[in-house]
């Protein structure tokens, strides 16, 4: 099975930020969130970014005053937060996001895992297990911040092909098919070079995580809920380690 890993390798890691919109859009949109939020460092001061990607949630961590450690399993998207992040106080680790207790302190002020990254886990019993390892890593009044996409409603039919974004030179599609746990991905890259269309293509399987049980895992782990919010489509939740 073509796991996130490789699906970004081969494929996805050039064109994250601009399918998203925009690298500064994204920035943006997290500075307002935290804000909004009140995620500013009031304990240790460390966070983690699990699955930091590009840094869209790190380099705003950082601007707000935390100490921040990125992990994500892609080389070219630390690159380009390195590259964007200047000399904001982040520190990037290339492994995978199960392993983030082997790379910071034993307590963190806050941790988060944001962007569809909880998607990328290969069962419900993984992502639990990374709650359970999230709550002993937070310092007591810690922070959690995820967020994914609900894809345990089934799209049908024409509604699975998905036009991601395209420009004069560009065109990115998704087709999505539904299996019983999972939502395999296919992204298909239209790009034209020298009046000559060349088509890149891969696919990747996201877990399909049901929001209410995602509630339920974490209040079972010990968390407070703070913030359940559904906005076309994306969950955001934020939980206190009380």
């Amino acid at each position: 099975m073509v796991n996130a890993k490789t699906h970004y390798d081969n494929l996805l890691a050039p064109y994250y930020s601009w399918m998203l919109g925009g690298f500064e859009l994204k920035l943006e949109d997290n500075r307002k969130y935290f804000l909004d939020h009140g995620i500013q460092p009031v304990l240790s001061a460390i966070a983690m970014d699990l699955g930091a990607g590009c840094g869209f949630q790190s380099i705003p961590l950082a601007e707000a005053g935390f100490k921040v450690i990125a992990i994500d399993t892609s080389r070219d998207l630390l690159a380009e937060l390195k590259k964007m992040a200047g000399k904001l106080p982040i520190d990037t680790v290339e492994d995978d996001l199960l392993n983030f207790r082997q790379h910071g302190p034993e307590e963190s002020e806050l941790i988060v895992c944001m962007g569809d990254t909880l998607t990328h886990l290969d069962s419900p019993a993984h992502v639990k297990g990374l709650f359970e390892n999230v709550y002993q890593a937070l310092e007591r009044n810690g922070r959690l911040v995820i967020s994914f996409r609900d894809l345990t409603v089934e799209m049908k039919n024409l509604a699975r092909f998905i036009p991601v974004r395209s420009e004069a030179n560009i065109i990115f599609t998704c087709f999505l098919e539904y299996e019983k746990k999972h939502v395999k991905v296919h992204d298909i890259v239209y790009e034209r070079t020298d009046d000559q269309w060349l088509m890149k293509k891969s696919y990747y399987r996201k877990l399909r995580i049901p929001p209410e049980w995602t509630r339920e895992s974490l209040l079972m782990v010990g968390f407070e809920i703070e913030t359940f919010d559904m906005q076309s489509g994306m969950l955001t939740i934020i939980a206190r380690k009380r």
